[in-house]
């Protein structure tokens, strides 16, 4: 592999989550980014009290993530053997963490609508 290409990313995935699985997250992330960016342009201003509680959800995000590419890869803690699996599963979790802050910031917005 000399190129790492989108067509690439997106096969390796498949492989690795499965072709219904990773579309479904694909369409999934989507949704949620479009409804997000509804609420912050619906609100026009940011609520520091939903964007408290959304922070204070990231460590749950960052777990589940990691528990999900457990579970969903054939590896395990014990078969991490250098730095650049530690920098993968940080990055799971960054990622987790982030994904479970939009998710809870945009799900409190559109239950409890615009309270700043």
């Amino acid at each position: 592999m000399k190129e790492l290409t989108l067509e690439t990313l997106v096969a390796v995935f498949e492989e690795i989550f499965g072709r219904g699985l990773f579309w479904a997250m694909v369409a999934a992330a989507l949704i949620v980014t479009a409804l997000y960016l509804y609420v912050l342009i619906r609100d026009r201003a940011m609520s520091m009290r939903k964007f408290l509680v959304a922070q204070l959800s990231m460590p749950i995000g960052a777990i589940l993530a990691v528990l999900f590419m457990l579970e969903v890869t054939s590896s395990g803690l014990g078969d991490m053997g250098g730095p650049i699996d530690a920098i993968v599963l940080l990055a799971v979790a960054a990622v987790g963490a982030i994904g479970m802050a939009i998710l809870v910031y945009t799900a409190q917005s559109l239950v409890r609508g615009n309270q700043n």
